[in-house]
């Protein structure tokens, strides 16, 4: 490098840098200079100097970061979140507990994931049936009359009801969801399609194979059964939301821009999945309206209820079945298995498969009757993949008699004869059905679809097209947001339905409780002595879950047995000054005795899959259909994995054998409202939680992948509803002006610590916390 000149100053000003504690000084014309100012000769020594000052520059930078930094170089976390994300397609095994009493507990909590995930937790306020009941086709032995009724405000179930003729009453009641059959109850498999089948066994007779849906219901009612053939969305006389839109949505790889208003939006809508709102959720909604109007007949016997159907019919049919508890037997139709678990938009929604699958919801109706038939598809495996784990299920509790299944792997995808006449049997037994096995159906005369269809001049359609959908997920909002408001509390009694009701919603929408802290290992990587504290770089592994968590620890020398859990949007790096030292109020509570502990939360530091963008947004499978239920309805979202880190180091701290009195949780900026769910969730685990809004609201949410998008955060009554959970604890709160009136209101109703409210500047914000927790 050249000399400096003879004339050069050495007492002329300076720039300071630090570094590791150590003062580098700079003279100032290196850093800033006018070169058409500056001497020839001097010249180059600046551009020298400039260039060892960025070199200097980079090496303090990158020592920083790699002094954060916890695993070795090459080596990244064994964390399954880094790897592809689970879609419809993947693997969905049973894992049966030990014990009822274990069972009992898992079946209460997925039952009630199944609510949340439909939107009907709360279940919605009903509407009046109000059935029109009308249009009779008598037949030798069966009639079948028009149906229609609301199951919303304006909002129809349509279908046919096939009676029993010359038998006596009460009759079993059974609903038929139909399926993926082209124009579902109308369906006509045509005559050359029929003859084939009935070459190859399928069928064994012309009409009945030529209509499979209505030669059910033709035979059920022979039986002795009340039987409701119900439309399933977008078929038939079911058009308020079209075929295109229920079952082919997104195939174009695009979204609806005018339906994606803040105040006025349809399905599939970002504003739609905040509220949970989805074609899968409305289907159920009318299968449980299905079922009240079938109870309601008067030649029904409300104890003796059946449900069956195929493909897209039997998720309907085991949906129902296990958040209902009015149904006495159900029959899905090659559907419920490990794999496939059904491909289309009306079978899939948010929060739905997360964790499970559909032998465990099927599972979920144990130990009432279960019978199923499995063909040469996704199903073809039950036998050996499912199977064994019902049987496990049901022996367990006591009823190993009451679950079935028959594989007919010479067919592909059916509901035929072979198919129903195991159906008939298990229906016979367990609804107490006359006739004697086998059962074999009869011809009969079918209906024309001018016979089947409901409406007509006296009965007219009722409204449809996109101011009907956008009317409808309105209409369906405003109603939840009363259902919440209801809930306010005003004493410990209310109090508790609100946590019952909401808390509830959030524990499905986070998805994981705190984990047992003997369920937690830690792997020591790196232990440096920094003078009053020590700093430590461990890895926590969370087994059964397969995550593993970077993180460090400062731990005081003079230690007052608290910890604080740190969380920022950035990772552990948060902690730290660009130098490596602890920031001014990390600083702060380890002088007043505090250990600070930070992770890299899911898509922070090392904790970062391959290849993705920064900052790390919420992924999405892969498909061009922008469905949110095809990502959400199988993963966690980024937020919610975020919560799942806090909680997994919480509770780690908790069990720790050091043996920490107290731990606190602090969130600024983007990690405030991970902690305010983390407390939620961990409940007094947490001892005190500094929680910063930033004035954040999911409401105002555009798209999927923004990494703080949370389906149902806003049903749930947004961060005020969030923020509620934590009524009655110690609680820093910054980004409000005020406490939201429902926060409010359930602080009075707990009793508790008013939250200290910051409402200074933002750089004070870390400061405030430190002195708050160190009072």
């Amino acid at each position: 490098m050249p000399r400096l000149p003879s004339r050069f100053n050495p007492q002329q000003p300076r720039s300071e840098l630090s570094f590791e504690g150590q003062s580098l000084q700079i003279p100032s014309f290196a850093i800033c200079v006018e070169e058409n100012r500056v001497p020839p000769k001097l010249k180059e020594i600046c551009v020298m100097t400039r260039l060892l000052l960025a070199f200097v520059v980079c090496c303090v930078g990158s020592l920083a970061v790699a002094d954060v930094k916890v695993l070795p170089d090459g080596r990244a976390p064994a964390d399954k979140r880094l790897g592809k994300l689970k879609d419809l397609n993947g693997y969905f095994p049973l894992e049966v507990p030990p014990t009822k009493e274990e069972w009992a507990k898992r079946a209460d909590y997925v039952r009630k994931q199944v609510l949340v995930s439909q939107g009907l937790w709360p279940m919605p306020t009903k509407a009046a049936l109000k059935p029109a009941v009308h249009g009779k086709v008598d037949r030798d032995d069966f009639t079948v009359e028009r149906v229609y009724f609301e199951s919303a405000p304006g909002f129809f179930v349509t279908g046919s009801l096939f009676r029993p003729k010359g038998l006596k009453g009460p009759f079993a009641g059974v609903l038929c969801p139909h399926g993926h059959w082209a124009n579902g109850r109308f369906y006509d498999a045509g005559e050359p399609a029929v003859k084939q089948q009935i070459v190859v066994g399928a069928e064994r007779f012309e009409v009945s194979g030529r209509y499979p849906l209505q030669a059910r219901c033709v035979q059920l009612a022979r039986m002795g059964c009340v039987v409701f053939h119900y439309d399933m969305l977008g078929n038939a006389d079911s058009q308020q939301l079209s075929h295109t839109l229920v079952h082919r949505f997104g195939v174009d790889g695009k979204r609806r821009p005018e339906m994606e208003k803040a105040d006025s939006w349809g399905l599939y809508s970002p504003q739609a999945e905040l509220r949970l709102q989805s074609i899968m959720g409305l289907q159920t909604l009318n299968s449980i309206a299905a079922l009240d109007f079938i109870q309601s007949l008067p030649d029904v016997d409300a104890n003796r209820i059946g449900v069956t159907g195929a493909s897209g019919g039997g998720t309907q049919t085991f949906m129902l079945s296990a958040i209902d508890p009015r149904v006495t037997v159900q029959f899905p139709a090659v559907m419920v298995s490990t794999a496939m678990q059904g491909g289309c938009t009306c079978e899939n929604s948010s929060l739905l498969r997360v964790g499970t699958g559909n032998i465990e919801l099927a599972g979920l109706f144990a130990p009432k009757p279960l019978g199923m038939v499995a063909a040469d598809d996704w199903t073809k495996e039950i036998m050996t993949k499912g199977m064994p784990e019902l049987n496990q299920l049901y022996t367990m509790l006591g009823a190993k008699d009451n679950v079935k299944a028959t594989a007919y792997l010479h067919f592909p995808h059916n509901y035929n004869h072979p198919s129903r006449a195991v159906m008939y049997s298990w229906f016979k037994k367990h609804l107490k059905l006359e006739g004697k096995d086998p059962i074999v159906e009869q011809d009969f005369q079918p209906l024309s679809i001018a016979e089947l269809t409901v409406f007509d001049d006296a009965h007219p359609k009722p409204p449809s097209g996109d101011d009907f959908e956008r009317s409808l997920t309105k209409t369906l909002a405003t109603d939840a947001d009363q259902q919440i408001a209801a809930l306010t509390p005003t004493d410990t009694n209310s109090l508790t339905k609100f946590r019952d009701v909401v808390g509830t919603g959030w524990k499905v929408l986070i998805g994981r409780e705190l984990p047992a802290s003997s369920s937690i290992e830690r792997e020591k990587i790196k232990k440096e002595d920094r003078g009053n504290f020590f700093f430590f770089g461990d890895l926590l592994k969370l087994k059964k879950e397969q995550e593993e968590l970077p993180i460090v620890f400062l731990h005081p020398k003079q230690w007052n047995k608290q910890v604080v859990v740190w969380v920022d949007e950035s990772g552990k790096s948060g902690l730290f000054n660009s130098d490596g030292s602890p920031k001014y109020e990390i600083k702060t509570l380890l002088d007043n005795g505090f250990s600070v502990c930070s992770p890299d939360i899911f898509g922070t530091g090392e904790l970062v899959p391959a290849g993705a963008a920064t900052p790390f947004k919420n992924r999405r499978v892969g498909g061009d259909r922008q469905f949110a239920g095809y990502t959400y309805g199988y993963n966690h979202p980024l937020f919610a994995q975020r919560v799942h880190d806090i909680l997994t180091l919480v509770s780690f701290v908790r069990g720790d054998d050091h043996g920490a009195q107290k731990v606190h949780v602090v969130g600024l900026g983007g990690a405030g409202l991970w902690a305010a769910a983390a407390k939620a969730i961990a409940g007094p685990a947490i001892d005190r939680a500094a929680i910063d809004t930033a004035g954040f609201r999911f409401a105002s949410l555009t798209e999927f992948d923004d990494a703080q998008f949370l389906p149902g955060a806003v049903k749930y009554g947004d961060v005020a509803g969030l923020l509620s959970l934590s009524a009655g604890s110690e609680v820093w709160l910054s980004g409000e002006k005020e406490l939201p009136k429902l926060t409010a209101a359930c602080w009075k109703a707990a009793d508790g610590p008013a939250p200290a409210l910051f409402t200074g500047e933002a750089a004070a914000k870390g400061n405030d916390v430190a002195k708050w927790l160190s009072r």
